[in-house]
């Protein structure tokens, strides 16, 4: 009896050695993962950002030669062409970036907004909401006047123009000053949150804001490409005030961009791509806000979203060449207001094909008056059809003496 009871002493206490060396190497283990996933502000000299050069440079040459090609192609359009243009991409910049946190807005609105501003005329009239007129004013400031100075003041005055009511979905907000509060960026249900960034505290973000805007009116060796991804990430991760960071932080990219271009005028926008693939966007930030100050992936990233961008432009320019070389050839042919309306509707991109059915729907009259309308630009060598004498045929616009025959 008693060698058995010994023997589960021993036992006893081997197995209490064992789990005390076990909490020690968990102790352990936890201490390192904390060091591993401290943030990226917490570092000595944290903005002294990093990268692979080797894996940016091809990337940052594609964007400079597509640059290099869209305004090549833009610069055989008229002042009012490139106008309208620059009105169509800022339009789908203020709604995607406004998408990108969530909130809806009316694209006509928007459009209408812009075009009021720029002094476009014939556009569709849409009434826009006071808020909607705040934020297409901030980014035709921002991008109208990118070679002004940047300062505290003015981004006060941005951040409040988003939010005229003083409220954030349903909940007050600190506007027009620094955030007083610790922010913290958290997902998931009440009870179960996860956090993914805790920003600088309060006291740190007067400090950390005068540093990000000595750097951004300063001059640096690289390139206006990289500085506008590096303002977009500092800017979110100092995140200076209660809410509207992120779409500051796009504005900020676009007005260096325009800076690096020494041009007003915006044919093309990172926003549309980000909204396009948010989820990955916050996870690459989340990830560069744990690290130690190399930012080769979200440069790699952002890169690659602003070639998409430029590849959208340069399809949305091609829509404009080809409207604009149409009218200089068919600036002569002698047509309804309703045969214009509805020839522009078709040139701006309208995805349908031309048909007597489709015509009425959309210029909202009969069929007859549809197929009238139709015969008179065939005759005209305005339109021609498809496949000729199909029983329901479809019509395509000629932009070239070449496609009539």
């Amino acid at each position: 009896m008693c060698g058995i009871l010994c023997f589960f002493l021993v036992i006893r206490y081997f197995i209490g050695i064992f789990v005390a060396e076990f909490a020690a190497l968990i102790t352990v283990l936890c201490c390192k993962k904390n060091e591993c996933v401290m943030y990226i502000h917490e570092r000595d000299k944290w903005t002294n950002f990093r990268w692979d050069s080797s894996k940016v440079s091809l990337l940052q040459e594609m964007v400079f030669r597509k640059q290099g090609l869209l305004y090549g192609r833009l610069s055989s359009l008229g002042f009012d062409s490139k106008l309208r243009a620059m009105a169509e991409n800022l339009t789908y910049d203020v709604v995607y970036s406004s998408e990108i946190e969530g909130i809806r807005l009316n694209v006509d609105q928007v459009r209408s907004s812009i075009a009021r501003r720029l002094g476009i005329e014939n556009v569709k009239y849409s009434a826009p909401s006071h808020y909607i007129d705040s934020v297409v004013g901030v980014m035709l400031e921002a991008v109208q006047h990118y070679d002004m100075p940047l300062s505290k003041e003015k981004l006060c005055a941005w951040q409040a123009a988003f939010f005229p009511s003083g409220y954030s979905e349903g909940s007050q907000i600190e506007i027009g000053q620094y955030r007083t509060n610790e922010e913290h960026i958290v997902s998931g249900m009440f009870g179960r949150e996860k956090i993914h960034y805790i920003a600088p505290s309060p006291d740190r973000v007067e400090e950390e804001m005068e540093k990000f805007l000595n750097w951004f009116d300063g001059e640096e060796s690289v390139s206006s490409v990289i500085r506008s991804a590096i303002a977009h990430f500092w800017f979110v991760s100092i995140h200076p005030f209660e809410d509207g960071n992120g779409r500051l932080a796009r504005i900020l990219s676009d007005m260096l961009l325009a800076r690096g271009e020494k041009s007003e005028f915006r044919f093309y926008n990172v926003s549309s791509q980000i909204n396009k693939d948010k989820n990955h966007y916050y996870d690459i930030l989340e990830r560069m806000q744990h690290g130690d100050g190399d930012i080769t992936e979200w440069l790699v990233w952002y890169m690659q979203k602003l070639v998409d961008a430029l590849d959208e432009a340069d399809s949305i320019v091609t829509t404009i060449l080809n409207k604009s070389f149409f009218w200089q050839k068919a600036s002569s042919v002698p047509m309804t207001e309703r045969q214009t309306q509805m020839l522009n509707l078709f040139l701006d991109g309208y995805e349908a094909k031309i048909t007597s059915k489709t015509w009425a729907t959309l210029a909202k009259c009969s069929k007859d008056t549809a197929i009238r309308d139709i015969q008179d630009l065939v005759a005209k060598k305005i339109l021609i059809e498809d496949v000729p004498g199909a029983k329901r045929p479809s019509y395509s616009i000629v932009y070239d003496a070449d496609q009539r025959f």
